[in-house]
């Protein structure tokens, strides 16, 4: 909003022309947002649902009960007019927006839910949105033709053309991926609120530096988008806020996002590479969220095809020793690792919350610039 105002407020006072700075609009919404978020988030806590804790995982998913969760809705809330007064809006960015607190309603109405929402009921709901990001994204950067250039990694100057019907449901399903696995990892304080920031920051950096800079776009062979800029205005206004619940989300942590928050990041971190041109990225941005979170999923269909090849994929729980001695090799594989990854490092490996957090979090800054310059910089 700022930004259209800003050449009729000039008439009044000339440094208003500033705001029309993308990057001083970036400045002041994460900021802003931050400062906001970290204020008011306690005093909004008291309207929250609070945490049932999580018996099945004995003494260790029962440290959360009690504290105020689905708290993502108010950090989200809090958020919204700021976004709407640094972000330059158009049409496909304000659909977009839309489907992310459609996203963040789910969640949180699941988190109050007495009773948790089925798999198939979050599963359509979650599929719905995702596919409706998918088509504003598409919406943003179609060219005249109702295509969008995909830039692959590893290949310069190669572009693949993909019109909407392959386009939308493609990167829906992407989305979704990227959706569920960062809300599979929010189960250790900060722990998912630290690598989303970690990813929006990152992804708003090259979107600013790269993908919205004509010369850094042409001299690393991607396509220039000049419209990225705003979009980076979002993610840092959205990393910010969030960095004001990890103020409180701290071990020991006084407050949980929920499925409110988490569904929230997931979805925008998703939308923000298909932003870049290359759906691919998502593997550098978000590396460590897809391995921790989305490895459940990669789980659930090994073991289903195992099933459909004729082998036992019973728990080892269910089994007798003899029979766990004779069961196929890649089965034993698969359910000797749990998921999300971060439950296998405490039971197995017996590492503390804090020491997961600070473990993941490197894993993720130290991943995340390599596959970065393998997918961008040796093509």
């Amino acid at each position: 909003m700022l930004y259209f105002i800003a050449p009729y407020l000039e008439k009044y006072w000339g440094p208003f022309r500033l705001l029309r700075s993308h990057a001083l609009l970036l400045a002041a919404g994460t900021l802003l947002a931050a400062l906001v978020v970290v204020f008011l988030l306690p005093k909004l806590c008291r309207f929250s649902p609070h945490d049932h804790g999580k018996a099945i995982l004995g003494s260790d998913g029962m440290v959360s009960k009690g504290k105020p969760t689905g708290t993502g809705l108010w950090v989200t809330i809090l958020l919204l007019p700021i976004v709407l007064m640094v972000m330059p809006l158009s049409l496909p960015s304000l659909g977009m927006l839309l489907c992310l607190y459609v996203a963040m309603v789910f969640g949180y109405l699941d988190d109050r839910s007495d009773k948790p929402w089925g798999q198939l009921k979050k599963g359509l709901l979650d599929i719905t949105v995702c596919l409706g990001v998918s088509f504003f994204v598409w919406l943003a950067l179609k060219g005249p033709d109702q295509c969008v250039e995909v830039w692959l990694p590893s290949a310069m100057n190669v572009v693949w053309r993909m019109p909407w019907w392959a386009y939308i449901p493609s990167m829906g399903f992407l989305l979704f991926v990227t959706m569920n696995a960062t809300n599979c990892s929010d189960g250790v304080d900060g722990l998912a609120g630290s690598l989303s920031v970690i990813s929006l920051v990152s992804l708003a950096a090259f979107l600013y530096v790269v993908i919205g800079n004509n010369r850094m776009a042409a001299y690393l062979g991607v396509p220039h988008n000049y419209l990225a800029v705003r979009w980076a205005i979002l993610l840092m206004t959205v990393a910010g806020g969030f960095s004001g619940y990890l103020w409180w989300n701290a071990e020991p942590s006084r407050v949980l996002m929920g499925d409110a928050g988490s569904r929230f990041l997931g979805l925008l971190i998703g939308a923000a590479v298909l932003v870049t041109g290359n759906p691919a990225l998502v593997l550098a941005f978000a590396s460590v969220l897809l391995v921790n979170g989305g490895g459940g999923m990669v789980k659930i269909l090994l073991l289903r095809f195992f099933r459909k090849c004729g082998l036992d994929v019973r728990p080892p729980s269910q089994l007798k020793p003899e029979e766990q001695e004779k069961r196929n090799v890649l089965v034993k594989a698969v359910w000797k690792v749990r998921f999300p990854l971060h439950d296998h490092c405490k039971k197995e490996l017996h590492w503390t919350n804090a020491q997961v957090l600070m473990r993941f979090v490197l894993l993720q800054a130290f991943l995340m610039p390599l596959i970065f310059v393998l997918f961008v910089k040796i093509r």
